[in-house]
This record gives structure tokens, sequence and C-alpha cells, in this order.
């Protein structure tokens, strides 16, 4: 059974969440400001992920995610009020995961907690090397000529994407809906904003990944 963290400050919130949680069979902690959920993190080696939210008093949600990722890349949810999209570029430079913004369908969220979960745990024993990138998706793990990348969780499964499906123009819908594993609603900034973050990282393998105008991206070895 899975143990998710809900941290957000308002009870009202966190008791929606857990019900639905509980019903989809998770066990759920939770934390009503930023630095319990800290303490809570660094005492129970058994989350699986977290719900985290933006504004808490004593320490806020970006706080806790950038103390959290220095020693964990458990998968992190970020809820958040707001949707400027310097909020949502701020998230994945952090390092979140998934980004959700206040108010949305609790199913729809548990069945992101249901994906990410599945990805998170369900990776058979593969390792996947094309042009000098290199992908054990057992110890998700990447490497590049050797030298091994930090990647956030969803850095990492886009990759694995492009990998495996190398040489083939991907539309943005396309990328949503495989690597996210939901129907997404969004707008292509969620995938452009971790592709630069991609091609940032992977320094001149980063021009591996190109731009097909118009519609989405396409992984292909020069």
């Amino acid at each position: 059974m899975a143990k998710i963290l809900i941290a957000d400050d308002e009870a009202r919130m966190r008791k929606l969440v857990r019900d639905f949680l509980v019903k989809a069979g998770y066990q759920v902690v939770e934390a009503a400001d930023g630095e319990e959920a800290v303490e809570t993190v660094f005492n129970d080696s058994r989350i699986d992920l977290i719900l985290l939210d933006v504004m808490m008093p004593k320490m806020d949600g970006w706080e806790v995610l950038k103390t959290v990722r220095k020693y964990s890349k458990v998968p992190v949810i970020m809820l958040t009020a707001k949707s400027d999209e310097r909020d949502e570029l701020r998230g994945f430079e952090l390092g979140v995961d998934e980004y959700v913004t206040k108010p949305f369908s609790p199913k729809v969220l548990v069945a992101r907690v249901d994906a990410l979960l599945r990805r998170t745990n369900g990776e058979p024993q593969e390792v996947l090397s094309v042009g000098g990138i290199e992908i054990n998706k057992a110890a998700h793990i990447v490497t590049v000529d050797g030298k091994e990348l930090e990647l956030s969780f969803k850095e990492f499964e886009l990759l694995q994407y492009f990998l495996e499906n190398q040489g083939i123009a991907l539309s943005r819908e396309v990328i949503l809906n495989n690597v996210w594993n939901y129907n997404y609603y969004g707008d292509a900034r969620t995938i452009d904003t971790h592709v630069k973050k991609l091609r940032s990282k992977m320094g001149e393998k980063g021009n591996y990944i190109k731009t097909v105008w118009g519609m989405g991206y396409k992984f292909e070895v020069d």
C-alpha cells in the first residue's frame, strides 16, 4: 500500500483529498504546514509521493520542495491556487513532477497519483542506449557519454519516451497522453518547458531532440 503525504494548511482540502485517496486504497499522512511536511518526509522513509501546496505557513511549498530535493527524488505533485506561467516554470525547475491548479477534480488528482506511482514503481529491467545516451529504467539513471545526469522524474520519463520512439515525429498531444498517462487538457507549455530543461542538461546531445514546427518534437541521432 503506497503512502501519500498531503501537505496543505487547509484542513477541508486535506480531508477531501484524503477521503478520495483512502477510497482508492492508499495510506495517507498529513502535514498542516511546511515544517511539518519536511519533518514527516525525513522521519518516514516510506513516503511514496507528496501532494504539496504552495501557500503554507512556517515554510512555503517552494522551500519544502528545495529542502526535500536535496535528499530525495520522491515524486511531488504541486498544488497551487495560482496559474501564473512563472510559478509553473519555477515548479518544474525545482523538480516538480506534476503541477495541479486549484480548484481541481479529486478523481482526476487520484488518477494522476495512480499514473505517477505506476511509472515510479513499475519499470522493467531494461537499458536503452542511443547515441551515447544510456537509460537504465530499473535504476532510474541516465548517463550521457558515461556522465550521470540529474533529471526530475518527469524529465526522465520524457527522455525515455523519446528514445523509445526515435525517428518518429511526436505531437505534443501524443507526448502528453503517453508520458503523463492521462488525457491532459492543458497547453503546450508543459512539454516545451520540459524539453527546454532536457536540452540544457544534455548539452550537445540535447540537439537530438528536434523541434517539428507546428506539431511537436522528434528524437533523432545525427
